[in-house]
């Protein structure tokens, strides 16, 4: 009668090597690394978004039409807005 069959677990241990490798390779694959490309319009448009001067410039110019729409004093230049407006009511000679 025999007892101690060795070969059964023997027959146990490709079974746990081959789910140890796979372990691995799964961690390889979730340990990637993510990478971020940023092209020169958006450092640009991140350069001219942290641009100080400009905004606080634009913001005191804000305020003061603001003040000047307030007070009643603020008039629109007709002949400014009429040369602004013209190019989008002309028919396009591009058709």
């Amino acid at each position: 009668m025999k007892i101690n069959d060795t070969g059964r677990i023997n027959a146990i241990n490709p079974y746990q090597r081959n789910m140890e490798s796979q372990r691995q390779e799964a961690m390889k694959k979730t340990t990637r690394k993510d990478e971020v490309t940023i092209s020169t319009e958006a450092m640009k448009l991140l350069e001219a978004q942290n641009n100080t001067k400009v905004d606080t410039e634009r913001a005191a110019r804000i305020e003061s039409l603001k003040q000047q729409v307030s007070a009643g004093t603020y008039h629109v230049d007709a002949a400014k807005l009429a040369d602004k407006l013209a190019p989008y009511f002309k028919p396009s000679s591009e058709n």
